[in-house]
């Protein structure tokens, strides 16, 4: 196999030609925030927090999904990367419903970690308040769309190693939403194997176990 040497901040790593960036930060020490990466799951680039920059590239690059390269150079703490990261988790909190001190996740949250690492301490951009629901149609476990920020691993965890297909994103922009089977309620879809690797994957509080959620009962299917 052939290998690469690169530049990250200035320090000399040799990866695998072809492996993604995210490698070559791992080689180098650099440990980035990351929300739809998952290193089981293929990479799709979707929450833009591990961009980097690249010697040469018009724009930032994202390094989940980047080739590393002979002589590449890679700046992955600078001023624009730090205030972009942390617009991205703004955003994120900011067009869905996250009140972490009632969130079954409080605590054991990624995006709360990724809000911690980029130092978002409030949010300076206008809140949406979406009015999303809740799906208790599952006997085992609830889909809360106020806490998807569609990074889309439980529809690749479902996909690529349960082989059930269960999740799929629904329309586009400001309306693309989370949806089971052919947009019916989680319980009704019977490809559902209740094998629970979605909610195993999800990194907030939108896929999780009944046993999980204090308020009870649930209303049922």
């Amino acid at each position: 196999m052939a290998v690469v040497t690169l530049h990250v901040d200035g320090m000399a790593v040799a990866v695998p030609a072809g492996a993604p960036l995210l490698q070559a930060l791992t080689a180098a020490g650099v440990t980035l925030p990351t929300l739809c990466h998952h290193p089981r799951l293929s990479p799709v680039a979707a929450c833009r927090l591990c961009l980097v920059e690249l010697e040469g590239a018009p724009r930032p690059v994202p390094a989940c999904v980047t080739a590393a390269a002979e002589g590449q150079r890679l700046a992955t703490d600078t001023p624009a990367l730090r205030q972009g990261r942390r617009l991205i988790v703004e955003l994120l909190f900011a067009e869905g419903n996250h009140p972490c001190a009632v969130c079954v996740a409080d605590g054991d949250c990624e995006l709360q970690d990724a809000a911690q690492r980029v130092g978002m301490d409030r949010v300076t951009v206008p809140y949406r308040h979406p009015p999303r629901q809740v799906d208790a149609s599952h006997p085992l476990f609830l889909l809360d769309h106020h806490r998807c920020i569609l990074c889309s691993r439980c529809v690749r965890v479902c996909d690529e190693i349960e082989g059930a297909h269960v999740w799929a994103m629904a329309e586009r922009g400001g309306r693309t939403r989370l949806i089971a089977g052919l947009d019916q309620p989680w319980g009704a879809v019977d490809s559902c194997t209740s094998c629970g690797k979605c909610v195993a994957v999800c990194p907030t509080g939108a896929l999780v176990t009944r046993e999980d959620v204090p308020l009870s009962p649930w209303p049922g299917p």
